[in-house]
């Protein structure tokens, strides 16, 4: 219920903040292209963010003869979550992550980077994927997977607009540069804040402590988080950022801006808490 009334405030705010980029391009009649604009987002988004989230990632589908360890452990955990077994894809990144994406637990999807299966371990690939799994069963997914699809709406239009203003020469005075510059100075900040604002850093802890249960023990996914963050500083290629929230680990690297709209809580405290709890198997 909790995240179904925040898919629907987010929404809703997406719709004003559209309507008002509208208002400041367009006066009435950009009000209303934006407003059937934002209905079509909010529809497309709600019904197709999952599938948007892994074409944004460059995930790819993978069957069971391709990665067996991967099906084994996802469908054991499934089974102890008692949610159905989610789609299994594989995003083509050399860096270790992992994230979860669909409208609910009956259109779930994992998706584990290339990184991952050859540098982790069993035993913490199990932690990693109960944690993605709890993003499932506490329906977690819809939101964030509809944070990233408007995150990207808004950064493509935002493209748009400069695009616009390149094409459409420096008169200072043209009414319709000024509101492009105006859009272009809000819309980056927008993009990050809507992610921001969807998704909480209480959601990763719940996670965790729901993925330890599932796996019956918390070191596992704690030795996980350790070696993820090893590997962070490394240089990987960047993630999409409107995808960043998604992810186990925040994939975008410490110099970027969206960095300081960080939806991830600090992993140090992610693994003290994993170490200091005891947890009882869920089965």
């Amino acid at each position: 219920m909790v995240n179904t009334l925040k898919t629907w405030s987010f929404m809703a705010v997406l719709t004003v903040i559209l309507v008002l980029i509208g208002h400041f391009i367009g006066g009435s009649r950009g009000m209303l292209i934006f407003l059937l604009i934002s209905i079509a987002m909010n529809a497309i988004a709600y019904w197709t963010s999952g599938t948007m989230a892994i074409r944004m990632t460059g995930s790819y589908p993978v069957s069971e003869r391709e990665v067996p360890e991967v099906y084994q452990i996802v469908r054991r955990l499934a089974r102890r979550a008692n949610v159905p077994m989610p789609e299994i894809y594989i995003t083509p990144s050399d860096q270790p992550n992992a994230f979860a994406t669909g409208r609910d637990p009956a259109h779930a999807k994992v998706a584990v980077t290339e990184g991952i299966l050859r540098v982790m371990p069993a035993r913490e690939l199990e932690g990693v994927l109960a944690h993605e799994m709890a993003h499932v069963k506490n329906r977690d997914i819809l939101i964030s997977s509809m944070a990233a699809v408007m995150a990207g709406a808004i950064t493509s239009i935002a493209n748009l607009f400069q695009w616009t203003m390149w094409f459409g020469g420096n008169d200072r005075e043209d009414n319709s540069n000024v509101a492009a510059e105006l859009a272009l100075m809000i819309l980056g900040p927008i993009a990050a804040s809507m992610v921001q604002l969807a998704i909480s850093r209480a959601r990763e802890y719940k996670a965790d402590a729901f993925g330890a249960r599932l796996v019956g023990d918390p070191n596992p996914l704690a030795d996980a988080l350790e070696r993820l963050e090893s590997y962070k500083r490394q240089p990987f290629g960047q993630m999409n950022p409107s995808t960043a929230h998604l992810f186990i680990m925040n994939p975008l690297r410490g110099e970027s801006l969206l960095h300081l709209f960080s939806t991830h809580p600090p992993m140090e405290e992610r693994i003290r808490r994993l170490r200091n709890m005891r947890v009882t198997h869920l089965r």
